[in-house]
This record gives C-alpha cells, sequence and structure tokens, in this order.
C-alpha cells in the first residue's frame, strides 16, 4: 500500500494547499460571507443527471430523487431497501442484514452501476460492484437515481446508471435527536444525530448501531437452523464553511464497521449452513469539496474523495448440506473421494482503496448556454496476498480523464445536452465516450417529452486482470450503447405526475469467466480464465405515478418491464434470459395522515418470475413474489416520537436470490427523542 499512501498524501496536500488561502483571507481580513443561502428543494432540483443543479422540469434523463424525508416517514433502515421500491431498479440481498447486498438497472450487471456517497466512488476495485448491505440511511439527505450510460461524464462503472448519496447538510438553529428500536430477530438499533448552522459554519453528524443474532442467511425453510448474527457500527459527518463571493468549503465523512455470519455452498454447490463462517467490514469515506465562483459567469469545483475498505473473511470449518441433509467439514483430508461432504477452506484479508480527484468548471456564456469542462484522476488499488499472488500483491489501475458538456436551454421549453468523454487507462489505453440527451416542455399542459442516447464502458477490475491463477492482464473495457424516450405529464396542479418511458441497451464484449478452457488465456491459468466474449441486449418499458388525492393522502406506484437477452457464451444455447433479471416488476405505496401528527405508510412490491444461472435451467427457476410492508408514526409531543413496522405483513415465504433466507413476518418498534 506504499503507493497508494502517496498519493494519498500528494492529494490531500495539494488539496490543503488550494484551501489554505481561501480560509486564511476570512480570517485573516475579517470578511463577513453573505448570508447562508438557503437550501434548494432537492424534490424540485436534481444534480446528477449533469452534474450542475437543475430543475426536475428541465432535466432530460430518466431520474428518480428518494428524499431523506420519505425514508424517515417509512422507518426505512437501509438504503438496499429504499432501493427495492425505485424504479428500474433491482435490489437484492444474499439473506438477511449485513449479507452481500447489490443494485441493478435495465438489465445491465450489479458491477454496471456507479455508486457515489457524498462524491466518493464506493464501487470496489476488485469486484467492480458495491456492496450496499452495511449502508444505513441515518442523515442522508437524498438519493439520486439516473438510469442509462453515464459513462461520459462519471466513467468507467457507470454503463448502467448512477446512484447518487448526499449526507444532509445542517440549516437553522442546532437540532438534535436520539432514538432506540426492537424487534424480530433479536434486533435492536439506536443512534443519536445533530445538525446545526451558526454564521458561516454549518454541520450533520450522526452515529448509529444495529445488532441481530437470528436470522439464517441460507434459508431455514430449506433446512438450515443456525444462527447468523449481523452487528453494524455507522457513523457519518459533514462540515461546511460559507466563503467570501458564495464560495463554499464542505468536508464529509461516512465510516462504518460491522460484523457478520455468512453461508454459502458446499464445493459441489450446493447450499450449505456454514458454522461459524465470520466477515468483519470497515470502510472509511472521506471526501472534500472546494466550490469558488471566478467571475460572475465562471464557477470552479474542485473535488477530493477517498473510500478505503478492509475485508477479513473466514470460511468456517463444518457445516450443513441443506439439499443432502449431509454434514460437510473443512477437513481437507475428508474431501476425497467423497466429495460432497467437504468444502475448500479459506481465510483472507483484502484491503482496498479507490481514489478520485476532479476538477470541474462551469461556464454560463449565454443564459441559453452552460458549458461544463473538467478533468478526473482515479486511482484504484487492492492489497492482498492471497488473491493477487504473493510475488506482488498490491495491483494498481489509474486512469486519467476530460469531459466537456454543453447544455442549451431556450426559453425554457426546449432543452439539449452534449458531451464527450476521453479516458485514458495504465492498463488497457483509452476509451471514448458521449451522451446527447434533448426534451421539450409543454409548460400549459406540463407535458415534458425526452430523449438520451449515450455509449459506455467498464473498465475490467483488478480481480478480472490480476486474480492469482485465474487473471487474465489482456481484457478490454466492456462496452455499450443506450439510449429511451420518454413522456412525463403533470396534471391538477402537480397534485397527479405520470411517467412512462421505453429503453434499450446493447452491451457487448463483455467479460465472462468460461467454463470451458480457452486458448485466449495466459498459460498460468490452465486455459480458464475471464475474456471478452459475450454480448446482451435489453429493452423494456418504465411507468410510474404520484397522486396525492387530498391532503395528508398519497399514492405512487411504478412498473418495470424487463426483456433481456445473451449471446456469445460457448457452450450455452443461444437468445437465454439474463441470470437473476425478472421481466417485471412493480410496487405500489399509500401514506395516510389519519389526524395531525399520525401518519401510516405501506408498500407492495412485486417481482416476477426469473432464472437463477445464465443456461435457465428449469431447476434453478425462481417464482414470483409479492411483499407488504407497513410503518407507522404517531408524535405523542412535541418531542417524543413513538413508531413502528411491520416487514413481510403477510408472511410470504420468497426468496430473492435461490436458496438464501427472507425475513418472515417481522416486527419493530421504538422511540424517539427530539430537543
Amino acid at each position: 500500500m506504499r503507493s497508494g499512501n502517496r498519493c494519498r498524501s500528494v492529494l490531500f496536500s495539494v488539496y490543503a494547499f488550494l484551501s489554505f488561502p481561501v480560509i486564511w483571507s476570512v480570517t485573516a481580513f475579517g470578511e463577513e460571507p453573505a448570508e447562508t443561502e438557503p437550501v434548494i428543494e432537492t424534490r424540485e432540483v436534481v444534480i446528477s443527471a449533469t452534474k450542475t443543479p437543475i430543475p426536475v422540469s428541465q432535466v432530460t434523463s430518466a431520474v428518480e430523487v428518494i428524499t431523506g424525508e420519505e425514508l424517515e416517514r417509512k422507518k426505512i433502515k437501509t438504503v438496499i431497501d429504499a432501493l427495492r421500491l425505485a424504479e428500474g431498479v433491482f435490489a437484492t440481498s444474499s439473506g438477511g442484514p449485513g449479507t452481500e447486498a447489490s443494485v441493478k438497472m435495465r438489465g445491465a450487471a450489479a458491477k454496471h452501476t456507479m455508486v457515489l456517497i457524498d462524491g466518493v466512488i464506493v464501487n470496489s476495485p476488485t469486484t467492480g460492484t458495491y456492496d450496499f448491505a452495511n449502508l444505513t440511511t441515518e442523515n442522508i439527505d437524498r438519493i439520486e437515481i439516473v438510469r442509462g450510460a453515464q459513462s461520459m461524464l462519471y466513467g468507467s462503472d457507470a454503463m448502467g446508471g448512477v446512484i447518487n448519496i448526499y449526507t444532509k447538510r445542517g440549516v437553522d438553529k442546532f437540532t438534535s435527536n436520539a432514538f432506540v428500536e426492537y424487534g424480530s430477530f433479536a434486533s435492536i438499533r439506536e443512534g443519536v444525530q445533530a445538525s446545526g448552522a451558526k454564521g458561516p459554519v454549518d454541520f450533520s453528524a450522526s452515529f448509529s448501531r444495529w445488532d441481530t443474532s437470528s436470522f439464517s442467511a441460507i434459508n431455514y425453510r430449506r433446512g438450515a437452523y443456525e444462527r447468523d448474527g449481523f452487528h453494524n457500527w455507522q457513523a457519518s459527518g459533514k462540515l461546511g464553511v460559507s466563503l467570501p463571493k458564495d464560495g463554499r468549503l464542505e468536508f464529509n465523512l461516512r465510516w462504518y464497521n460491522s460484523d457478520l455470519n455468512f453461508d454459502g455452498f458446499a464445493d459441489s454447490g450446493a447450499p450449505a449452513d456454514v458454522f461459524g463462517a465470520k466477515q468483519t467490514t470497515r470502510n472509511l469515506i472521506i471526501s472534500g469539496t472546494y466550490e469558488q465562483p471566478i467571475t460572475s459567469w465562471w464557477n470552479q469545483k474542485l473535488t477530493l474523495a477517498q473510500a478505503n475498505e478492509q475485508s477479513i473473511s473466514q470460511s468456517g470449518t463444518a457445516g450443513y448440506n441443506v439439499n443432502t441433509g449431509q454434514n460437510i467439514t473443512a477437513n481437507p483430508n475428508s474431501c476425497f473421494p467423497n466429495f460432497d461432504t467437504c468444502f475448500t477452506p479459506f481465510s483472507s484479508n483484502l484491503d482496498t482503496l479507490n481514489q478520485r480527484l476532479e476538477w470541474q468548471h462551469n461556464f454560463q456564456v449565454r443564459k441559453e448556454l452552460l458549458l461544463t469542462a473538467g478533468y478526473q484522476f482515479r486511482q484504484e488499488q487492492g492489497d492482498a496476498s492471497g488473491f493477487f499472488g504473493s510475488a506482488s500483491p498490491n495491483k494498481l489501475i489509474t486512469s486519467n480523464a476530460g469531459f466537456a458538456q454543453a447544455q442549451v436551454n431556450l426559453l425554457d421549453r426546449f432543452m439539449f445536452t452534449s458531451g464527450v468523454r476521453q479516458d485514458n487507462y495504465n492498463v488497457f489505453g483509452d476509451a471514448t465516450t458521449y451522451r446527447l440527451t434533448g426534451g421539450y416542455l409543454h409548460k400549459e399542459t406540463g407535458t415534458k417529452i425526452r430523449a438520451s442516447y449515450g455509449t459506455g464502458f467498464k473498465a475490467p477490475t483488478l480481480n478480472d486482470l490480476f486474480f492469482q491463477g485465474f487473471g487474465n492482464p489482456n481484457l478490454q473495457p466492456e462496452k455499450s450503447k443506450s439510449a429511451d424516450v420518454g413522456v412525463d405529464q403533470s396534471l391538477f396542479q402537480d397534485k397527479l405526475k405520470l411517467s412512462v418511458g421505453y429503453f434499450w441497451n446493447h452491451f457487448d464484449n463483455l467479460i465472462t469467466f468460461l467454463s470451458v478452457p480457452s486458448p485466449n488465456c495466459p498459460a498460468s491459468s490452465f486455459g480458464f480464465c475471464p475474456i471478452n466474449i459475450a454480448s446482451a441486449k435489453t429493452e423494456g418499458w418504465e411507468m410510474s405515478f404520484k397522486y396525492e388525492l387530498m391532503k395528508g393522502l398519497d399514492f405512487r406506484g411504478q412498473y418495470t418491464m424487463t426483456v433481456t437477452r445473451a449471446y456469445g457464451l460457448p457452450g450455452r444455447p443461444e437468445n437465454t434470459r439474463l441470470p437473476r433479471w425478472p421481466y417485471d416488476q412493480a410496487t405500489l405505496g399509500v401514506t395516510y395522515q389519519p389526524i395531525d401528527g399520525a401518519r401510516i405508510s405501506v408498500d407492495y412490491r412485486f417481482v416476477g418470475a426469473r432464472n437463477n444461472n445464465a443456461d435457465n435451467t428449469p431447476s434453478q427457476r425462481q417464482g414470483s413474489f409479492g411483499v407488504v410492508n407497513a410503518s407507522a408514526t404517531y408524535d405523542v409531543t412535541k418531542n417524543w416520537q413513538a413508531f413502528g413496522r411491520v416487514d413481510n405483513l403477510l408472511n410470504q415465504k420468497y426468496e430473492e436470490i435461490l436458496y438464501f433466507g427472507t425475513p418472515i413476518r417481522s416486527v419493530y418498534g421504538g422511540v424517539k427523542f427530539t430537543y
């Protein structure tokens, strides 16, 4: 990790150097900054679609915003639970709380969704995905979801879309709250939050803990009986300083530490209730931004961001094959000839570092034309001798990129964006991407027509390139083409909002690990390695609505149809459905406020049938399911609130991923005190 530490020191030294003159000017000259600008309503403004604030009515991309108020109102504990209700998104977990949780969009893979937390790219350098297992919702202001290829603005990892998570910003006078919750599976949560603003300084902070101990990762209905525990500590904070002439300096931090017991599979591929398997995950996410107008028409923003994760895993020593009923062991002497009663033990200590520097400039050339140009440096590093070989355990992927974008707005009716990006990587060379969008807003009827077309790419991961005995250093990036067209309609003075859209994706050069030997693999891999061979096509429809029937009674829902097809896989039939993608899924929610201080929310989620593997094996086919969750809050006094939540209200028996458990009917209750 020496090179990573040197790079980190250089990046943050540069940031400190650039920030110091601004801070010094405030203190040395006693110059009072202008009053803190009011916080923009997040439900009306989106940043992620263009990297500049833009009203939702003028966005020409497919976007959705989940607000912190909605998370709090429904008492949603985790970000993955919130994303389960989103349009065009398929979210799954491999068991209960703390187990691997991933998100996919529009038929793309999980590694094709870029996830940012306060400007920090948190996708793993080794797998390419972000594991939402440990991310809770405390202190989150909003979640912005942009569907479709976004590589022009964000580079690699954004072939399927972008999820951008923002921490709350302190406003007004100091406030604080504390909560405690207890419920099913011996689950207990407690936490505190505080925020406020004084003069040029604002802050927001939270700390929470979550413990549960009575959930089996492998579905207990299949015969598993060991209880798998999960313990999560989490803290987040935002500190902002308003600078002269509308400048702002901001620091963000999010930290979590979790301990998890997990289950898995025996060497034969059979689901196994594994005893003693443990994983500890430590993640530190930090970022700093310096934003300052240079002239009345020129604004610049510098971002330094870093995510550092350490994952320590042990496979356990024994288990139970839920298919055969046999006990299994990790004793290598018992593996042969009785292969079904053994699994290969392992232990690992993986340390990854994801760093990014971005300098963005916005030029308001005319009222109708905004130009954006920027430079990005990104570095991904992994350190684990068991993964990448004991001779040279540290592996590094670096890239430099430049991007430019033009936004045209004519009379707040005709909106266009166009942009291009060039990335240069140390491992494979260059990648060029572009994106075009357009829209027309008919204000008199509240109708907006939008369309977009763009290209994307996904760079090979550290695992793809360097995994010991299986990596392929000759890999090229995956590529995509993406298009969509949609209509958004507002009616009854914005009380009813409708949206319908069609999308299409074509993925080429997909990196696939073959089950048959290939001459394109390095000799050290004995013919088994990932290669660029597969392609896929996806298309479908997205529909949603929000309706405020009357004050205190809201309805919302969405339906997504996704048709997927895979091609080019040796030994597999052509035109098969992509694994773990439902043909259709939908959600329907209602929020009702019967009296002042009381609120009830009910959400229904439907997921259609899907195939668990790429071969579309009939025995691996999973049926559809529907789940109902409900929550209620009541403000007993000005300071005290009582709340409750029931997950899987109708006690539905289902699996998001084959063999892995999901909650039975689960009841939680708690109190919250606000000062």
